[in-house]
């Protein structure tokens, strides 16, 4: 480990600070165009399905490159693609081709990217950065995260009511540039050791190894079972909201962003939360905590009929997400071993890909039939009711103990 991690860490975070609010604009400007045009469950499913397919497709052999080659050019290569694909979209709406399929395919392209940036970055951060200090590097990266995310449905919001979606899509091509050049003029790290060394070309192969190690290892095997029942329960209370305010409170972009702005505050909070408290010594113990209350939170959102209340549930959900993600993140980061890091996180990353999209296949046309007040009383109760359930597996909680040192990674 480097003895310039502190700089190192604060290059990284800042390039992918700068990438990030270029992308949150592309992706609440596709988000609002289409719930404000159509107000359509089919639509917004469309739309989800779109940015999170190719992304499941792409996975597993994302995780494979992020553990042969540099995760850095990964990264810069991923943040590539998506730029190129928005100046390309850019350019189409420019001409006054905007047309609602492009928003779909753009969906579709940046999916890809997605695909191939998060298990990168997810096992790129423990190259920069000692073990000891990755709940609060992740922490802070979740803290970056909500403050983009507080930040870019502002500016969002502002841009299109004064300017055209397409100036939105030349900000991300900006954005992505500057990120880029932030990793590769400034950031100097050593590759891990497996991409230093000559392979043999078996991505089959080691896909399968991937699987195998998860299916081997109990902890990650539960672990991945759990998160695959809460991403599916999760997808109405993640995709359907904006919907639901639309139809229930008003189309107004203010309310669209109201929402936004108060689920960023509260994961802001969330994740300077984590920074300084770190959590329970046991880190499933603080998933629990979250899962419980994004449950209850979910349930509140269903049926309260003031929006200001809304909001304050909305803003409790988003405090719970970083005590979530971050002990699960810091777990697999500290239990994981360093060459299947990227395979690890690119499975996990098409469980997460998959399930979402699978749950709005089923609530998406259902939110078209009955109301979504319904949907998120229902699944609430089985979040609160599977954040119980998590408790009291013996596996998991074995799991969410402190390593004692690096070196006892299973």
């Amino acid at each position: 480990m480097s003895n310039n991690w502190k700089k190192n860490a604060t290059l990284f975070l800042a390039s992918q600070t700068v990438s990030l609010f270029g992308s949150a604009l592309v992706q609440y400007a596709i988000m609002w165009y289409i719930t404000l045009n159509t107000q359509s469950g089919v639509m917004m499913t469309i739309s989800i399905i779109c940015g999170f397919l190719p992304t499941f497709f792409l996975s597993p052999f994302a995780g494979v490159w992020a553990d042969r080659y540099d995760r850095k050019k990964l990264i810069m290569l991923s943040d590539s693609l998506i730029a190129v694909s928005t100046l390309a979209l850019a350019i189409l709406y420019l001409i006054g081709y905007d047309v609602l399929w492009l928003l779909f395919l753009m969906s579709a392209i940046r999916a890809l990217g997605t695909g191939i940036h998060t298990p990168a970055v997810s096992a790129f951060i423990p190259q920069l950065v000692p073990e000891d200090k990755l709940t609060k590097v992740n922490a802070a990266y979740s803290s970056i995260q909500s403050v983009v995310m507080l930040l870019s449905p502002m500016a969002s919001g502002a841009l299109l009511t004064v300017a055209s979606i397409e100036s939105i899509f030349f900000i991300d091509v900006i954005t992505a540039a500057i990120a880029v050049s932030i990793l590769y003029i400034f950031l100097r790290v050593p590759v891990h050791a497996k991409a230093m060394n000559n392979q043999e070309i078996s991505y089959l192969d080691d896909m399968r190894k991937g699987f195998a190690y998860i299916k081997n290892h109990d902890y990650v095997r539960t672990f991945f079972l759990f998160m695959t029942v809460f991403m599916f329960l999760a997808a109405p209370v993640a995709f359907l909201t904006p919907l639901q305010v639309t139809r229930t409170f008003g189309n107004d972009v203010w309310r669209l962003t109201a929402i936004e702005i108060t689920f960023s505050i509260g994961m802001m909070a969330g994740g300077l939360l984590m920074a300084s408290w770190g959590g329970f010594k046991n880190k499933v113990r603080t998933m629990v905590l979250s899962g419980v209350l994004m449950g209850v939170c979910t349930v509140a959102l269903g049926i309260v009929p003031v929006f200001w209340i809304y909001l304050l549930f909305m803003g409790l959900f988003g405090l719970a997400m970083p005590m979530f993600n971050t002990p699960s993140t810091v777990m697999l980061q500290q239990k994981v071993e360093g060459d299947f890091l990227g395979r690890v996180f690119g499975i996990f990353g098409m469980i997460a890909s998959s399930m979402m999209p699978l749950g709005m296949l089923v609530f998406g046309p259902i939110a078209d039939v009955i109301e979504i007040e319904w949907l998120l009383i229902g699944t609430g109760l089985l979040l609160l009711a599977l954040g119980l359930v998590m408790l009291g597996n013996k596996v998991l909680i074995q799991a969410g103990q402190p390593s004692p040192s690096a070196e006892e990674k299973a």
